[in-house]
């Protein structure tokens, strides 16, 4: 399987790549990056570019799928235009491509706010860009809806860095429909990504727009994981 990886050098992209790397079926990856990620294979492909530049132009390889771990804050970006630049309008572009260039899945961490009609600007530029790649008509879209995610940051964010401390303690007692609101490990959302496109890999994917987009929160994120542990 030939995937195409964005933000392979992020907190749940870097994760996913180490997953992938070990992956029999891999035929290759292609990650676009300002920075080389840590790792280094022979079947990993390096786009070492400005991703908007990148996107400007079609594709010259073919690929089966694209993983989209793009994501950043508004305080990191500097105005909500440029967040949205990262989180809705880059993914978007490289979905697009990619479907030219033979993509017939998608997978997508969102978020687990995530509404096109929400009053709060996170929340609604993740619901749109969900909206926008519906439209697009993959075989297969994943939606990852995480709350929290806990993990070592290249970066220091002090208001995560707080809540890290803080939501672990309070995961047992969200229970029900609220358990969608447990923080949760890069690592462990990153492992039931890895077994969504392990699942995928043995399935036709051929046909085009014949299911409607399937949603992960946490509960089915977790048992995901647990599943890809029990395989290894």
């Amino acid at each position: 399987m030939k995937l195409m990886l964005l933000g392979a050098t992020g907190l749940v992209g870097g994760e996913l790549l180490q997953n992938i790397l070990q992956w029999p079926q891999l035929t290759r990856v292609y990650a676009p990056c300002r920075r080389a990620p840590k790792q280094s294979h022979r079947k990993m492909v390096l786009l070492q570019s400005e991703l908007q530049a990148l996107l400007s132009q079609d594709f010259d390889f073919e690929l089966d799928g694209i993983i989209n771990c793009l994501g950043t804050t508004i305080k990191k970006a500097g105005s909500q235009e440029a967040f949205r630049m990262v989180d809705q309008q880059l993914p978007l572009l490289a979905a697009q491509q990619a479907q030219r260039a033979g993509a017939k899945l998608c997978f997508s961490v969102s978020a687990v706010g995530a509404d096109a009609g929400s009053a709060f600007f996170y929340n609604r530029v993740k619901g749109e860009l969900e909206q926008q790649l519906m439209q697009l008509n993959f075989a297969q879209l994943y939606l990852y809806r995480p709350s929290l995610l806990l993990g070592a940051r290249p970066e220091y964010r002090l208001g995560e860095h707080l809540a890290s401390k803080i939501m672990p303690l309070t995961n047992p007692l969200l229970r029900g429909s609220a358990s969608r609101y447990r923080a949760i490990e890069a690592k462990t959302l990153a492992q039931a990504i890895m077994a969504d496109i392990g699942q995928q890999a043995s399935q036709s994917t051929t046909a085009a727009g014949t299911s409607q987009p399937i949603l992960r929160y946490y509960q089915q994120m977790h048992a995901l994981a647990m599943q890809t542990n029990a395989d290894l």
